[in-house]
């Protein structure tokens, strides 16, 4: 018997499939979004039907604000009834701040942060009536200590949004039994860059374990946890 329908953004690949392939082995059923790696997604697809559960594969511009609206609306048709939001999507930029491009800015914040607010703004009444509906959106790690990092600061601040938006939506929501919750990770074996000296624990994060965190959060133990950030990184930030 399926636990209901998940849709989870960035999912063709990376920590978004392994986030998709989790959920579906727990009994999910699952919406795969992705905007151009349409082969990617087919295979990500694949492998969680595999699992024995309904999976479809989704192509949205969450740039797009009724883009995005239009995804969420088209994953709970599809799975019939959405049950979790993941918000996995989003771009990530290293550079001096003073080489940041305007363009570059508004990448950044628009798919990281505006994003998740279409799309969760869009899930909220949805999940009402899924008894029980969980957000998860990804964070990163030292995000809410607002410690500088010039040459993040796009992903930085974006993030911080997020964290901030997802506390928010935790503490309105509360009472029609929606939680909303940060995973939020260090350096992933699948990070553009990996400084692994300032990692405490002295390697990269797997995806495996980033899936891991959010089947928590979407776990019936789970239930009266909501509002929390919980960082995936190794001592990373701290």
């Amino acid at each position: 018997m399926s636990r209901g329908g998940a849709l989870v953004t960035g999912s063709a690949r990376g920590i978004g499939r392994a986030i998709v392939l989790a959920l579906a082995r727990e009994g999910f059923d699952v919406a795969v979004h992705y905007r151009t790696s349409a082969d990617d997604a087919e295979r990500t697809r694949a492998d969680a039907e595999a699992a024995g559960v309904r999976a479809v594969a989704l192509p949205a511009d969450l740039t797009d604000r009724e883009v995005a609206a239009a995804l969420v609306e088209e994953a709970h048709r599809a799975l019939g009834g959405l049950r979790v939001l993941v918000n996995n999507v989003g771009s990530y930029v290293h550079t001096p701040l003073d080489e940041l491009t305007y363009e570059e800015w508004d990448d950044v914040l628009a798919t990281n942060l505006e994003a998740t607010f279409s799309t969760c703004r869009a899930a909220v009444p949805l999940l009402r009536d899924a008894a029980g509906g969980r957000i998860v959106n990804l964070g990163y790690a030292g995000a809410q200590e607002l410690v500088a990092r010039p040459s993040l600061v796009a992903y930085a601040i974006a993030k911080t949004g997020v964290t901030l938006l997802t506390k928010a939506i935790a503490r309105a929501e509360a009472a029609s039994g929606i939680t909303a919750n940060v995973v939020a990770p260090g350096v992933i074996e699948t990070s553009r860059t990996l400084p692994l000296r300032e990692i405490p624990a002295g390697r990269p994060g797997r995806v495996e374990e980033i899936a891991a965190a959010v089947l928590y959060f979407v776990s019936d133990e789970a239930e009266y946890v909501t509002g929390q950030v919980l960082e995936v990184a190794g001592g990373w930030n701290l």
